[in-house]
């Protein structure tokens, strides 16, 4: 009787004794687990800023830009006051550049600039954020804010420094740029014109003609303005506009087609030396 009493005042804590040995494994298997993870972990190493610099380059010129894009930032980030860190980051913005990754590399070299203004190498890094920008630009389908951004940051390059190696790639491609705005304004204008709102179709192509006079669109913009001044009626507009395109454009089809449209005759059969009447008309409008 007296063994049984004592087995039923011994099993509560043997129960008790076995609940804690389960949870001691658990936090064992636990922490064992965190262990493992954390050997998995890339361990911090500081080492010297030639071999960080060193290996960018290897990586960079043996094609691998994106992996040589980390390396640089790494070079910035152990070693943020050498000589190499200001090296680097502008060769960063370069490597994100070659690999499509655009905002980076514009990122990177805006904060070259921030912290270095005047380095001899700004002249590349303002250079490097517009053609970043510039390769981004998209069809004429869809919105052009890029484009613009493309030709602020070109034109920077151009006013800051017109005597740099860069500044005669910028101009032309502030050119594109421009034609390419132009173009947008071409298809909003279009899209007017055939759905009969010509007051709008003419404030597009007008823009055209004032704003982007030397792109490849104006010959078009003034034929569409010759169709849009007649669809209204406004028949002396019309000529004045056919004048000018005329004038300035007498070999183009557009002007071959504003002839047409105005005179019903096709001018390409017109005997060439007939005085054309847009020479006589430009006269008495200019």
């Amino acid at each position: 009787m007296i063994e049984d009493m004592q087995n039923i005042a011994v099993f509560p804590h043997m129960r008790r004794l076995r609940r804690r040995l389960s949870t001691l494994c658990l936090c064992a298997i636990f922490s064992a687990a965190l262990a493992a993870c954390a050997s998995d972990e890339v361990v911090y190493v500081e080492r010297p800023v030639e071999a960080i610099y060193n290996k960018a380059m290897d990586r960079l010129l043996g094609g691998d830009a994106e992996l040589a894009a980390i390396d640089f930032d790494e070079v910035e980030r152990q070693h943020p006051y050498s000589v190499w860190a200001r090296k680097s980051q502008l060769m960063a913005a370069y490597s994100h550049y070659l690999v499509n990754n655009y905002d980076d590399a514009i990122f990177t070299a805006q904060r070259f600039l921030q912290l270095h203004p005047g380095n001899r190498d700004a002249p590349y890094a303002y250079y490097l954020i517009a053609i970043s920008y510039y390769e981004q630009i998209t069809d004429i389908g869809r919105e052009q804010k890029i484009t613009e951004q493309a030709l602020d940051a070109l034109r920077e390059v151009v006013d800051r420094y017109p005597a740099s190696e860069y500044a005669r790639d910028a101009g032309l491609k502030i050119d594109l740029a421009r034609d390419h705005l132009a173009g947008k304004e071409m298809e909003i204008g279009r899209y007017y014109l055939d759905r009969g709102h010509f007051g709008a179709a003419i404030n597009r192509f007008s823009y055209v003609v004032k704003f982007y006079e030397t792109t490849s669109h104006v010959p078009e913009a003034l034929h569409r303005l010759t169709e849009a001044y007649l669809s209204l009626g406004v028949d002396a507009e019309a000529k004045n506009t056919a004048s000018v395109l005329g004038y300035n454009y007498p070999g183009s089809e557009w002007y071959q087609d504003s002839y047409a449209i105005l005179t019903g005759k096709d001018l390409r059969l017109e005997n060439a030396e007939v005085q054309p009447w847009y020479s006589r008309m430009w006269k008495s409008v200019f």
